[in-house]
């Protein structure tokens, strides 16, 4: 077997031990990505073989890995502005409700990666306020959380590649809310980071230190857990919401079947789920 291959055996152990650390489920035939985000740490923690990796991964003793390895299996792709609707949203029918409001409007963005989601709800609120002047008195704040401290440090950090702006972003938001960063990336603008705070937290976890919010975005997360898992993660973020709050999930996930907590309100596009009474 080569040396970046996972036998059986290994590999239901490995999906035990992610299952049971944070919630994710890999498929039955899912060696392909484990070998594709794994393989780059065996050079990394001196291993001749992806079997050696899992089997230390496993070992409680091993931290530094472990961490390593988590981060590697929850690291996820994600663009600015992703669908588009929710961000429209967010300006012409979420912010408007709440005009008037005097304590902070606050949105918590769950499993915010590489900070483009909580980056891109911060850019809405201000393109908002520009055209509203006074409507959000008591302004917004965003929370991003995330399992992996290293995208933490990326999100904190702000810099991004052309690539990475080259997906999802206008030419005149580009212009707008970023400026010349560190070799020869581009940093988001101190009017947008102000807004945005980010901590580490696991879906799986409490929640009690969050605080409440007006609005949460879990946004392409629930597809990567069991049904129980869902379950237990939306009544979570129905405990957090204020009276009234919204959800927004992504765009091919539902609630059907995991919680009648929530009102679906249909929007002209898109769906955003309102806490009950």
């Amino acid at each position: 077997m080569s040396a970046r291959q996972l036998d059986d055996k290994s590999y239901h152990q490995f999906r035990e031990f992610l299952e049971q650390q944070c919630g994710i489920v890999l498929g039955e035939n899912k060696q392909y990505l484990v070998k594709s985000r794994l393989a780059p740490l065996m050079a990394k923690f001196n291993v001749d073989s992806l079997g050696d990796l899992v089997s230390r991964t496993l070992s409680p003793t091993e931290r530094q890995l472990r961490a390593a390895v988590i981060d590697a299996m929850t690291t996820n792709e994600t663009l600015w502005f992703r669908d588009e609707y929710p961000f429209e949203l967010l300006k012409s029918r979420l912010f408007p409700s709440f005009t008037g409001q005097r304590t902070p409007l606050k949105i918590w963005s769950a499993a915010s990666s590489s900070g483009q989601e909580p980056y891109s709800i911060a850019m809405s609120a201000l393109e908002y306020q520009q055209a509203n002047p006074g409507s959000l008195p008591g302004n917004v704040q965003i929370i991003g959380t995330d399992i992996s401290n290293t995208m933490l440090e990326h999100c904190k950090y702000a810099h991004y590649d052309s690539l990475a702006l080259s997906r999802g972003l206008s030419p005149e938001r580009k212009r707008l809310f970023f400026e010349n960063g560190d070799n020869g990336m581009s940093k988001v603008k101190d009017s947008v980071k102000k807004s945005v705070s980010f901590r580490q937290l696991n879906l799986l976890g409490s929640y009690s230190l969050m605080g409440r919010f007006d609005i949460v975005f879990c946004r392409n997360v629930l597809i990567y857990f069991a049904p129980e898992i869902k379950m237990q993660i939306l009544s979570q973020i129905h405990g957090v919401l204020n009276k009234g709050g919204y959800l927004f999930l992504g765009a091919s996930e539902s609630l059907s079947n995991l919680s009648q907590d929530f009102d679906m309100i249909r929007c002209n596009p898109g769906i955003v789920y309102q806490k009950k009474s």
